[in-house]
């Protein structure tokens, strides 16, 4: 049904009728986002061990698996127009990036601009906004996507398409020191590894990654 309301109509729909919380399904009233259990669920957690570094070190923060309540909620977020999640998930994220990280910037992971535009909005540039806001950072769009991949969790093994040079990135846009890649959802890893290796080329002294979940 989403599908054939416009999302300004969906949005106002989503504030005036009664609605059920995306984690655990129970009444939300009012209220934006998660009920309180789903929200005090949401408990970010640094990792070092994921594809995007060749030894273990501090630098994914992530809420944990895609599962659950996370996985429903990111579902809620980039298919149902419940853009008032990207606020609530970013904060979550934002409270546990490290402050020795010294993060400078976040910078979210493109969409191609014909997916953007199908989709009408890139969920990762809005966890962005959020995590840049409640980290009193700014949010640059220093990333552009070269041309349209195959959606990586669609596709397995060998047959994933190699995104090498998918991304290109604008040396602008990026400030001194390090940076925090935000995206939804971490599966391969090859999507964030093709946008560290952009980024660190384009000049980035270090680049960290969050994502709602892995």
């Amino acid at each position: 049904m989403t599908a054939l309301i416009g999302p300004a109509l969906l949005a106002a729909l989503r504030t005036l009728l009664p609605r059920a919380c995306p984690g655990c399904s129970a009444q939300l009233g009012p209220q934006p986002g998660l009920c309180p259990a789903c929200h005090a669920a949401l408990r970010p957690q640094v990792q070092a061990h994921s594809p995007l570094r060749p030894r273990p070190e501090p630098h994914l923060v992530t809420l944990g698996p895609y599962s659950g309540v996370r996985r429903r909620a990111v579902r809620e977020l980039k298919f149902a127009q419940a853009r008032d999640l990207a606020a609530l998930l970013g904060g979550a994220l934002a409270s546990g990036v490290p402050a020795e990280w010294d993060v400078q910037a976040v910078v979210p992971v493109p969409l191609h601009p014909a997916r953007q535009r199908q989709r009408g909005f890139n969920q990762a540039e809005l966890l962005g906004r959020a995590l840049a806001g409640a980290l009193a950072v700014p949010c640059v769009p220093a990333l552009t996507r070269t041309r349209a991949t195959a959606q990586q969790a669609r596709r397995h093994g060998a047959q994933r398409e190699d995104l090498r040079g998918a991304f290109r990135a604008h040396e602008g846009f990026l400030p001194t020191g390090a940076v925090l890649l935000v995206d939804d959802v971490l599966t391969t890893g090859f999507t964030a590894l093709a946008c560290q290796d952009a980024l660190l080329q384009a000049g980035a002294a270090q680049v960290y990654v969050a994502v709602v979940a892995r």
